[in-house]
């Protein structure tokens, strides 16, 4: 014979959908987050609410040389990430992760939030991919960096400061 705990919390799961196990909520602190990512500049990292923001600051003469293009990308070659992938799959109270551009101790340039469910385990693999190819060859081949804003663009919420960039 069952055990009357055991009897009540199985017919509780099977029978009311709405009595569910409580689903872990923990978020990261900012030294969670800001341990997994090596960023060769400024790095900040901030809760807000249950979203993990991430400041970097892009290097002006980057921003010259590579104007609007390298603008848009900045946010997305750290959100898609498996830093980022690994974040959301450990702690399952973050929303999403923002990730936030600016100019090293001036004004914003670009933001993205990639929200926790936008990305399947397929979708993962092909930013990924993206974002991969844009990090190691972006620079002598501008297209994958194209590829990677237009992808950021597909799955995230961005802003642009039009002093620097304007959406396609």
């Amino acid at each position: 014979m069952m055990a009357p705990r055991l009897a009540v919390a199985l017919g509780c799961t099977l029978l009311w959908p709405g009595c569910r196990p409580p689903v872990d909520q923990t978020l990261p602190t900012p030294e969670d987050v800001s341990s997994r990512y090596s960023y060769q500049g400024d790095l900040e990292v901030e809760l807000q609410g249950n979203v993990a923001e991430i400041t970097v600051s892009q290097p002006a003469n980057q921003l010259r040389r590579g104007g609007s293009l390298w603008a848009k990308v900045g946010p997305y070659v750290i959100l898609f990430s498996e830093e980022t992938r690994g974040l959301l799959e450990e702690y399952p109270g973050l929303a999403g992760v923002r990730v936030v551009t600016r100019v090293a101790g001036g004004p914003e340039i670009a933001r993205a939030t990639l929200a926790r469910n936008e990305l399947g385990d397929v979708l993962w693999l092909r930013a990924l991919n993206i974002a991969g190819h844009a990090r190691r060859e972006g620079t002598e081949r501008p297209v994958l960096l194209e590829s990677l804003v237009r992808w950021g663009e597909d799955h995230t919420d961005f802003e642009y400061n039009p002093r620097y960039a304007r959406p396609r």
